[in-house]
C-alpha cells in the first residue's frame, strides 16, 4: 500500500541515513586547500543548508574538548555573501542539484572578490563554474532515483568536517563518527515505529516544534521535513526565547495545534522547568503536547537520531494525508514562474 503513495521509496532513503556517514567522509579524503582561515561561510538554500547549521553543533561539541581555536561558522542563505565571507573565511558552496539561483550567485560573488572556495554539489552549474575557476568539487552521489537534497544531510554535514580536518581547523573524531553510524543503523527501525505512532497524533493538526537553544537547528529541520514530506504547515521555536513573545500568541489560539517538545536533559535546570510550564500552560488551553527526548551516547548520535524521528514522523504523516512524500511541486511551480 505505502508504495502506492511512496512512489520513489523515500523509506529505502531513510534506512539508508547511517551510509552517509563514511560515505561523506571519504568523498573528501584527497581534497586540499591552501590557506590560513579563520572561519568558514556556507552558502546554501533549502535542504542544501540545513547541514550548516547541524554542522555548526557538531564542530562546537568538538572542539569543546580540543586544543584548538573554537571555528566561527557563518551562513548565507541568501544572494550575497555575508561581511563575514570577506575575512579570512573559506566560503563552502552547497548545492546539491547545482542549480540553485541564490547560491550561484553567492558563489560568483566569491569568484569575482578571489575569495578562497570549494564547492560541493551533485553537479550542474556549480560543477561548470568549479572547472572553469579551478575550484575544488566535491561531487556527491545520487544514490536514489528521485533522490532529493534535503534527505543528504549526511553527506554535506561529513564532506565538510573532513574538510576541516584536511586543513587543520579541526581534529580527526573519524572513530567516533563511524560509532556513531553503528549506532544509528542499529536504531533506525525502531525509530521507524515511533515515528508512526507520532504521526498518527498529528493528523488534522498543526504541528509546532519546540526545543533549547543549542538543538534549534532539529527543530528547524523537523519543521521543514514535515513541510516538504507531508506537504502541510508546521512551525518552531527554542527555548527559552519563546517564553518572551511566542506563548503570549496562544491566548487566542486561531488552530488545532500539535506541540511537539525536543527535550534535552542536559540543558539548563531553568531551560528544563520552562519546558514544564509551558507544557501545563498550553494544556490548561486544552492544547495537545508531546515530549522527545533527545537520546544518544554522542553528540552526533544525538542529532541524527533526532533528524531520523522527523523523517520517519514526517513520512508517514504524508502517508497519512495521501501525499506521496518525495516530490515538491510547488516549489517547481514556483521556480517555473520565477523563470
Amino acid at each position: 500500500m505505502n508504495k502506492n503513495i511512496d512512489k520513489s521509496d523515500l523509506r529505502r532513503v531513510i534506512l539508508s541515513t547511517a551510509d552517509q556517514f563514511t560515505e561523506g567522509l571519504e568523498l573528501v579524503k584527497d581534497i586540499q586547500i591552501e590557506g590560513e582561515f579563520q572561519s568558514i561561510t556556507i552558502s546554501g538554500m533549502g535542504g542544501s543548508a540545513l547541514p550548516g547549521n547541524v554542522l555548526r553543533v557538531f564542530v562546537n561539541n568538538v572542539l569543546t574538548n580540543s586544543t584548538k581555536k573554537r571555528l566561527p561558522i557563518f551562513q548565507s542563505r541568501t544572494y550575497n555573501l555575508p561581511p563575514e565571507a570577506y575575512e579570512n573565511s573559506l566560503n563552502i558552496i552547497c548545492s546539491y542539484s547545482g542549480n540553485t539561483e541564490e547560491t550561484i550567485s553567492a558563489f560568483q560573488e566569491a569568484l569575482d572578490n578571489n575569495l578562497t572556495c570549494v564547492a560541493i554539489s551533485n553537479g550542474g552549474k556549480i560543477e561548470k563554474m568549479c572547472k572553469e575557476n579551478n575550484i575544488p568539487l566535491v561531487k556527491l552521489p545520487y544514490p536514489y532515483e528521485n533522490f532529493q537534497p534535503r534527505m543528504a544531510t549526511g553527506y554535506f554535514v561529513f564532506s565538510i568536517f573532513q574538510i576541516l580536518v584536511n586543513i587543520g581547523l579541526i581534529d580527526d573524531v573519524r572513530e567516533d563518527i563511524v560509532t556513531a553510524a553503528d549506532k544509528l543503523q542499529k536504531r533506525i527501525i525502531d525509530l521507524e515505529d515511533i515515528g508512526k505512532t507520532i504521526a498518527k497524533k498529528i493528523v488534522g493538526k498543526t504541528p509546532i516544534i519546540y526545543t533549547t537553544t543549542k538543538f534549534k537547528p532539529l527543530a528547524m529541520i523537523w519543521k521543514i521535513k514535515i513541510n516538504e514530506n507531508a506537504k502541510t504547515p508546521a512551525f518552531w521555536y527554542y527555548f527559552p526565547e519563546l517564553n518572551h513573545n511566542e506563548l503570549v500568541g496562544f491566548t487566542n489560539p486561531q488552530a488545532e495545534f500539535f506541540f511537539i517538545f525536543l527535550r534535552d536533559a542536559e540543558a539548563h535546570p531553568q531551560v528544563l522547568k520552562r519546558f514544564d510550564v509551558t507544557m501545563r500552560l498550553l494544556e490548561e488551553k486544552e492544547m495537545t503536547t508531546e515530549v522527545i527526548d533527545i537520546e544518544g551516547d554522542s553528540i552526533l548520535e544525538k542529532l541524527f537520531a533526532t533528524i531520523a524521528l522527523g523523517d520517519w514522523t514526517s513520512y508517514y504523516l504524508a502517508l497519512e494525508y495521501g501525499q506521496d512524500p518525495t516530490p515538491v511541486d510547488m516549489v517547481e511551480d514556483f521556480k517555473k514562474i520565477l523563470g
